[in-house]
């Protein structure tokens, strides 16, 4: 079966700030079968964001109607702005046999899951709680509180990753390692015996 015969995975990714996302996420995306799934938000635009890049930016307006048409995959309301994914352009790159990176929040995550229970559910967290502060305060970009704020969040969503599928650490150094990790839970999921099921039927057709 070519690529373009058998649908891409669903590839659910979260993880807390400091947890390294960004670098684990452009590894993979150096490699011509994983795409990244661009949000939609009524969130303005931050300076040297580009739209369709690194978000669509919509108005709440249009997003509120996209809901409505039913073109969102998942969507959640957050610090007052929506954040979600567009149905279609998901649909089309799995359609094409390639693996779709969502990058979203645990409440998105459990949204995505009860849509695509076939989703693959992965969560990055540092080495540590602590390691994850030393490396928010390392920036220097952010206030107090503001890091306050993400550890916060940090101490109410990790817990959620018992109903994820897989974690992976992101050690110091080593985001290639993750990204290794990654690969190798993908892969498996390609040859699980549920996403193969017509694997006997097809072994006697040659």
């Amino acid at each position: 079966m070519t690529s373009a015969e058998k649908r891409g995975l669903l590839i659910v990714f979260s993880g807390p700030a400091g947890s390294g996302k960004g670098t684990v996420l452009a590894d993979l995306l150096r490699d011509d079968s994983y795409r990244y799934s661009v949000s939609a938000t009524t969130r303005a635009p931050r300076p040297g964001e580009v739209n369709g890049k690194n978000y669509h930016f919509l108005t709440r307006e249009e997003f509120e109607a996209r809901v409505s048409r039913g073109e969102m995959l998942e969507y959640t309301e957050y610090c007052g702005n929506y954040y979600g994914t567009p149905k279609k352009e998901a649909e089309e790159v799995l359609a094409m046999g390639k693996n779709l990176l969502l990058e979203i929040e645990v409440e998105g995550a459990y949204n995505v899951k009860r849509a695509y229970p076939e989703a693959v559910m992965i969560m990055l967290l540092p080495p540590s709680y602590a390691v994850q502060e030393a490396r928010l305060r390392g920036r220097g970009t952010e206030t107090e509180q503001k890091i306050l704020e993400r550890l916060a969040r940090t101490r109410a969503e990790v817990p959620a990753v018992v109903d994820y599928d897989y974690v992976v650490y992101n050690r110091e150094g080593e985001a290639n390692q993750a990204a290794l990790d990654i690969r190798a839970i993908v892969r498996a999921e390609t040859l699980a015996v549920r996403r193969n099921a017509d694997a006997a039927e097809k072994y006697f057709e040659q």
